[in-house]
């Protein structure tokens, strides 16, 4: 049963960045939104919070929570949280920005020589700020699910 808690934590730390993601945009947008608009950002990488730190912090934490912050298991789940962020971090949003420069060469290229070359997608990744905003929303979610759950 305690396992379920974990993949409660997983998944609430992801929706409620992502609802938070898209609170924040709408605000941003002032309330001018469209549906696609709205479905766009419950999906979308990259953004504030991060829902990969708030999800695997929420993850890590429950499981110290369940088995305890000595057991190897939270070891485990610490190290992998923390190749998570570092990769959210650093390579995620170094490849979000080289994307970007190539859809400009991209575009640039189209634009001068009439190519039709398709733009990339980019897939953005976080900043530290967003970072450290989902890990405090995982471990509060976590402390939630110790307090109403376990």
């Amino acid at each position: 049963m305690e396992s379920l808690y974990v993949f409660l934590a997983f998944i609430l730390g992801w929706f409620v960045a992502q609802i938070l993601k898209l609170i924040f945009f709408i605000i941003k947008k002032r309330g001018r939104t469209t549906f696609q608009d709205v479905i766009y950002y419950m999906v979308k990488s990259g953004g504030m919070p991060s829902g990969h730190t708030a999800s695997f912090t929420a993850v890590t934490m429950t499981i110290g929570y369940v088995s305890g912050f000595t057991s190897t298991i939270f070891a485990l789940a610490v190290c992998n949280t923390l190749i998570i962020i570092y990769d959210a971090i650093n390579v995620r949003h170094s490849v979000g920005e080289h994307g970007e420069v190539l859809n400009k060469l991209i575009a640039d290229k189209n634009k001068a020589e009439g190519s039709k070359i398709k733009k990339l997608r980019v897939v953005e990744g976080h900043t530290m700020a967003e970072a450290a905003v989902g890990f405090i929303l995982g471990i509060s979610i976590a402390t939630m699910i110790k307090i109403f759950c376990l």
